[in-house]
């Protein structure tokens, strides 16, 4: 495709038709924060962290689904755009556990956000009582349930942990299940506002859903809000040490298609396994398999 060159903080990038602003950017070696965006998933505009200051435009544009176009001029670091970065990070902070999220940490010392200052931190989500059920707290009632008690931990299968005190409503997990990739659609976005949440249809338990147990949703998650078991028991009894990790590519075993694999170890043994985003067999993502099917590695019999 023919190239088009647009003007990046008074500088001309040249980027192929149909490429967006953001990748202009990154060809311009310019660090431009991103949270809902991942390479191989549809951009869906939600967390609002990627804009620029566009000449003409009476808004910031999401630099991740703008396309560029000829005579663009963008302005990446403009005290607007500095402005808003910083306040979406300290509204996320302000709400949600980022302890985890280390990009998101990253991105907020480099623009100096304060969440403090909105005061102490906001009530998790709240959440169906059948989740609560789920965390053992009590038997779910019948019909809709009122919103009544704060996110539990769910742990309601041997594989991940869901944990949404943690989850920023970046929409990678449900993108993910759905038409990006696994096409299971078993989770979505519930409620609206202050109480949107993500949830399995009708707020059943995972094992109820129609959920593959793919771990996709795990592959693009940012924050820690779902996590391989693995990890959530090392971290709970303080062993997770990623400085002692090592990490290593093979082909997943399994049947022919050849998946690349992302193996990490820990004290000999495998702690989690993910797939590289540039892998042209996979994109990324994997099966059930391929993500979770290692733990009789090590074992004897």
């Amino acid at each position: 495709m023919p190239d088009v060159t647009i003007e990046i903080d008074g500088k001309a990038v040249s980027v192929p038709e149909g490429a967006t602003i953001l990748a202009a950017c990154r060809a311009a070696g310019i660090d431009t924060p991103t949270l809902c965006y991942l390479e191989n998933l549809t951009p869906v505009n939600v967390c609002r962290v990627c804009v620029v200051e566009l000449e003409g435009s009476r808004t910031l544009v999401p630099s991740c689904s703008r396309q560029a176009e000829s005579g663009m001029k963008v302005k990446t670091d403009s005290a607007r755009v500095r402005t808003s970065r910083t306040m979406v990070l300290e509204f996320l902070a302000s709400s949600v556990d980022v302890s985890l999220a280390d990009d998101l940490q990253r991105q907020m010392r480099r623009y100096g956000a304060q969440p403090g200052r909105y005061g102490p931190p906001a009530p998790p989500p709240k959440a169906d009582q059948r989740d609560a059920s789920v965390a053992g707290h009590h038997d779910p009632p019948s019909g809709d349930a009122a919103h009544t008690v704060a996110q539990p931990v769910k742990r309601d299968n041997e594989l991940y942990v869901r944990d949404y005190t943690k989850c920023i409503l970046c929409y990678k997990c449900v993108e993910a299940c759905g038409s990006d990739a696994q096409n299971t659609f078993a989770i979505a976005v519930a409620g609206r506002g202050f109480d949107a949440r993500i949830s399995t249809e009708h707020a059943v338990p995972l094992p109820d859903s129609a959920c593959v147990y793919c771990g996709n949703c795990i592959g693009v998650c940012p924050t820690g809000a779902l996590m391989f078991v693995t990890e959530h028991d090392r971290r709970a009894q303080g062993t997770w040490d990623p400085s002692r990790q090592n990490k290593g590519e093979t082909i997943c075993p399994y049947c022919g298609v050849g998946c690349n694999l992302e193996v990490s170890t820990q004290d000999g043994e495998i702690v989690k396994v993910m797939s590289p985003l540039e892998s042209g067999v996979t994109n990324g993502h994997l099966c059930i398999k391929g993500r979770f099917g290692w733990q009789f590695v090590g074992k004897r019999r």
